[in-house]
């Protein structure tokens, strides 16, 4: 979904020309192992933000070797080669290197190298991007007056008001919830004039801009005129507050601005850049992701991908965009605009193609499917996109103001920021359960299909289902002393009585601690002798066939 520009800047065209005159090519390295002992280097504080870590134990989610950072002394001795380190993975324990045939022969002989693979020849500055990128988005000036809101709504949405009524998204906002306290990671091709566009001053006011990085262009300012403006346009779709003109589906949520893509040319590389970026929302805690990025072929046609490759575990990028979801991260991806009748690739490209995605189509104002928007299903047979929204003539700003767009860019952000919500409404189920509760309360739920997947959401009917008591919800329990040495006491939220089950789980999974009781009824329960535990972070969860409780405790 890029759109080819013009402006490439000298920087790029030097680096392009040294690596055709000096035989550097693209290769991916993978190390053997993380170089330290698993068990003794998982210590998610030293490398994972709170935010991060509160996530990964709320939902009983292992920290695992994956979380490990890759090895520094691994890419030093790779540097030291000559080879340039381009970017890094630890979820996969590899780097990218720009490397001669010559520096190759020398890390090949390294004894933590076990596969090295060529991923392209390098940057041709010859090559004519071989495809529109960004294809078919249009962005056309605002000419219409706006619409007004309805008498209830707490927010007066102006031209937002269809893509946000079309969901059903405003009874979220008039319940309080539009997106406070969730993060939300934007993985795009830059954000020019974020940092002055006044749709964005409350973002700015709030410091709901948490903070910015370039995977592509590392220490780049993202906010620069000339980087791509398509993250700011789709970060409007979610974030704007300019009232009367355009409110965005969650203008209360925080957001990390990430570059992941470079808007010039089409380049495998920009899967890798796309893991780091997602590794990198991992690690400060963000609750979602949106990622109006897709990949299909590429300027090397050596490198193109195929409708067979399509199946949810072949690509790069798709088997990271799964790894988030592992994480906890609700990944949310555009379907593609590549389905038009005469498009030859017509499918959905990747990493939208996740069985873990959330993968979001697109349909025009009156809710009748987007002619452009990638068709499913998946090259295994499974059903996308998941859901669709309004796609076309959607309401955007860009730096020069208020727009329309076509496009599934813009769907998936409406669709991103109102889930987030609908999460904030409900923290403590999982990123699968959110979206398994709009699934089932779409328009197509009984009969989903591959253009529109269970079709278009009904945020009302998600929240009331959620609403649903369910006595298998987590529910947190108190303990104190905490941190605890070796005694402690567990408030329970309700009387509990019969057979449970008491655990203690350290960060890996592993059970530490586990106890068989049966009680008349009681509201505490009191644990001796704990001084055989680690130090370290646990969590404890009490539970039967009726319910779980949960509560983390740190051990001195």
């Amino acid at each position: 979904m890029k759109k080819s520009f013009l402006l490439i800047a000298t920087v790029f065209f030097l680096s392009s020309l040294f690596a055709q005159n000096s035989g550097v090519k693209i290769y991916v390295l993978n190390f053997t192992d993380k170089g330290v002992s698993s068990d003794a280097a998982i210590n998610p504080s030293l490398y994972l933000s709170e935010k991060s870590v509160e996530r990964r134990i709320k939902h009983q989610l292992a920290f695992d070797e994956s979380d490990i950072p890759v090895n520094e002394q691994y890419v030093r001795e790779v540097a030291e080669t000559g080879a340039k380190i381009v970017t890094r993975s630890r979820w996969f324990n590899n780097v990218v290197v720009e490397a001669t045939p010559e520096m190759t022969t020398k890390i090949s002989g390294l004894p933590f190298i076990t596969r090295i693979n060529q991923l392209d020849n390098g940057t041709d500055p010859s090559v004519i991007p071989g495809k529109p990128f960004f294809e078919n988005e249009k962005v056309i000036e605002w000419t219409n007056g706006f619409q007004k809101k309805s008498t209830n709504d707490v927010y007066d949405y102006g031209a937002a008001f269809n893509q946000i009524n079309q969901l059903n998204g405003q009874y979220l906002h008039n319940n309080g919830f539009s997106g406070q306290g969730m993060t939300i990671a934007v993985l795009d091709a830059g954000f020019n004039s974020v940092d002055i566009m006044t749709c964005f001053d409350s973002l700015r006011a709030n410091n709901q801009i948490k903070g910015t990085r370039d995977f592509a262009q590392p220490g780049n300012n993202v906010y620069a005129t000339s980087m791509h403006s398509h993250g700011s346009m789709v970060l409007s779709c979610m974030g704007a507050y300019a009232s009367g003109q355009m409110i965005g589906t969650a203008p209360k949520a925080d957001y990390w601005l990430i570059r992941t893509e470079v808007g010039e040319t089409e380049k495998i590389i920009e899967e890798y850049y796309w893991v780091s970026g997602a590794e990198f929302a991992d690690s400060i805690g963000a609750d979602l992701i949106n990622s109006s990025l897709g990949y299909t072929v590429f300027d090397d046609p050596t490198t193109n991908h195929t409708y067979a490759d399509m199946d949810g575990n072949t690509t790069f990028i798709t088997i990271g965009a799964d790894k988030a979801a592992e994480k906890g991260i609700l990944v949310v991806n555009s379907a593609g605009n590549s389905g038009s009748i005469n498009d030859p690739w017509k499918y959905i490209g990747t990493p939208a193609d996740a069985d873990s995605v959330f993968t979001i189509g697109a349909v025009n104002g009156s809710g009748l499917r987007a002619s452009f928007s990638s068709l499913g299903p998946t090259y295994d047979g499974r059903i996308k996109p998941t859901v669709a929204a309004q796609g076309q003539g959607s309401a955007i700003f860009t730096p020069d103001g208020l727009a329309y767009g076509n496009g599934t860019s813009f769907s998936s952000p409406i669709t991103c920021g109102i889930t987030a919500c609908l999460w904030q409404a409900f923290p403590d189920f999982n990123n699968m359960d959110i979206i398994k509760a709009i699934q089932s309360t779409a328009t197509q739920a009984n009969k989903p299909d591959s253009l529109l997947g269970w079709g278009i959401p009904d945020y009302q009917s998600a929240f009331n289902t959620l609403s649903v008591p369910d006595l298998m919800v987590e529910k947190v329990l108190i303990t104190y002393p905490n941190p605890v040495v070796n005694r402690l006491t567990i408030g329970l939220p309700a009387d509990i009585q019969g057979t449970f089950i008491v655990q203690i789980i350290n960060l890996q999974g592993k059970i530490a601690y586990s106890y068989l009781r049966n009680e008349g009824s009681i509201r505490s329960i009191q644990l001796n002798d704990l001084g055989f535990l680690s130090p370290g972070i646990y969590l404890v969860n009490i539970s039967s066939d009726s319910y779980i409780y949960s509560g983390k405790i740190i051990k001195m």
